[in-house]
């Protein structure tokens, strides 16, 4: 069952948002089983995505969030974050949530965050979720970024493909997995069926993600307008998981009721035979560690000490740092 019509906000360039309609997909939309893993592939290419119920454990996400309160949110010190890639300390919502996401769960040191990298890798890892990550790649995937929210940023719209992919464009796929029940008012996850299908504009030049975002931003909207696209947000309870393609158009709603978190862990894989696509520009080698059996890039890894320095910098001489990573990026997508 399908309601259409309801109105909601999402972001636009530099802050602005557009009001839209979002069809509020309920649990009883007829989703494939995980069972029927041709089935839900058939649905992911069609459609660009498919939501897979119940496809882990209550009890692991509920031991996960317990060791995010337990071991990460006290912690006063820096952590990578996953809007700009750069190390902040926490920022907390008036409802005492975190806001700033956590990018890598994998690059995070065992001596401070051990229980929760080990239980949260355990559900990106989880031998089901991964059976759906290799029927929809045709062979088994390689883990290439991770993040865990609790709360509730929003995102704008836009192709994961312009940031990170595989190789061979659109062959990346990502999974949002909820990691309680989410509210209807807690920015809920939206996406555009079939904007997979949809070529555009190359991170290139005038749309450059070092000094160009906002133009990228803009161009995605006319691409929703000009094709008139339907929004669905569906709504994802603890253990659903929520797969799309790198080209599909997504991103969060707009909070109307910030009383209530987003715990959620996202993860995008690439297959295992092909090399990682940074800005659709550069080939980005991987620091591949097999964790459960998967292949897990750790870029970052907090427990190899110079990587440990490299952030003991950044957080010494932010702005240094922030604007010759700019210069970095723009010299690279000439």
């Amino acid at each position: 069952m399908t309601s259409h019509g309801k109105m909601f906000l999402i972001e636009g360039p530099e802050g602005r948002e557009m009001e839209i309609p979002v069809s509020v997909v309920r649990k009883t939309d007829p989703y494939p089983r995980f069972e029927d893993v041709t089935s839900l592939r058939r649905y992911y290419e069609q459609e660009g995505y498919v939501v897979v119920r119940e496809l882990l454990p209550g009890a692991l996400c509920d031991a996960a969030r317990e060791a995010f309160s337990a071991e990460v949110k006290p912690y006063p010190g820096f952590i990578y974050r996953q809007a700009l890639a750069n190390p902040e300390k926490h920022i907390f919502t008036e409802h005492g949530y975190m806001l700033n996401s956590i990018l890598n769960i994998q690059d995070l040191p065992m001596s401070r965050f051990g229980k929760f990298r080990e239980r949260g890798l355990a559900l990106l890892t989880h031998p089901r979720l991964q059976q759906i990550v290799a029927a929809i790649l045709g062979e088994p995937g390689k883990l290439v970024q991770s993040m865990y929210f609790e709360g509730n940023p929003i995102t704008w719209a836009h192709q994961d493909t312009y940031y990170l992919d595989a190789m061979e464009i659109g062959r990346m796929t990502a999974v949002w997995v909820a990691v309680e029940d989410i509210h209807p008012g807690a920015g809920r996850f939206f996406i555009y069926p079939g904007s997979h299908k949809i070529d555009m504009a190359r991170n290139r030049q005038e749309l450059d993600i070092a000094f160009h975002h906002d133009r990228y931003k803009s161009l995605v909207l006319d691409v929703i307008r000009e094709h008139k696209l339907e929004c669905r947000g569906p709504a994802l309870n603890r253990g659903d998981a929520l797969f799309w393609s790198s080209k599909t158009i997504h991103g969060s709603l707009k909070t109307t009721r910030p009383e209530h978190s987003r715990s959620s862990l996202t993860a995008h894989f690439i297959p295992t035979s092909m090399e990682f696509l940074q800005w659709q520009t550069r080939i980005k080698p991987l620091h591949l560690k097999d964790i459960n059996g998967v292949m897990v890039h750790c870029p970052k890894d907090q427990n190899r000490w110079h990587n440990r320095l490299i952030m003991a910098l950044e957080t010494s001489f932010p702005k240094t740092f922030q604007t010759a990573k700019k210069l970095v990026v723009k010299a690279l997508l000439r």
